[in-house]
């Protein structure tokens, strides 16, 4: 049986900090999916994800188990981090593509460019966009959690997401063309 999140913070709260490893280990992989949804940088959501679970820990007396799930309040932090970051510092850069070895299969070529179209055109994307269909179509958060997160309505939230893919419908519509 899984220990609920809300008893590990409790546990961490009253002085048994090693219990935050286990919310650490639970949600980094979805934190970090997420930052580098919004980032398109790999090493930039690095840092962010550290920075989050940072402030999180440092923050979680402030967290409150019956406003919101603790990944929802991970996700807002996060989206905060990032956009904070956005604002900060300069356009989206994107990874730097990887060096094709001799040995790497025209499929993996193939899928190697596909995911870097793909993260251009999230990059074209408003951050609200962007944001959205990262939680909804890559974490596959419900939208009425989404729209806590992004701390707006729900209507909002369904109309970014339709927004953001017909536009990377109309960006990625060509390039899958020429895969074909």
């Amino acid at each position: 049986m899984e220990i609920e999140d809300r008893e590990l913070v409790s546990w961490v709260l009253a002085g048994q900090t090693d219990y935050f490893r286990l919310l650490v280990d639970r949600h980094q992989q979805a934190i970090f999916r997420f930052a580098v949804g919004i980032l398109g940088n790999r090493e930039e959501a690095q840092d962010v994800t550290q920075e989050v679970f940072l402030a999180a820990f440092a923050n979680l007396h402030g967290y409150d188990s019956s406003r919101a799930a603790f990944s929802t309040w991970l996700f807002t932090i996060t989206r905060n981090r990032c956009i904070n970051l956005l604002k900060k510092s300069r356009p989206i850069e994107l990874d730097e593509p990887e060096m094709v070895r001799g040995d790497v299969s025209s499929d993996q070529v193939v899928r190697q460019e596909l995911s870097e179209q793909l993260d251009r055109a999230l990059a074209a994307l408003s951050v609200e966009q962007r944001t959205a269909f990262v939680l909804a179509e890559i974490e596959e958060l419900p939208y009425a959690e989404i729209a806590r997160i992004e701390q707006t309505s729900l209507g909002t939230v369904k109309s970014r997401i339709h927004r953001a893919k017909q536009r990377l419908q109309s960006l990625l519509e060509p390039v899958l063309r020429e895969s074909k």
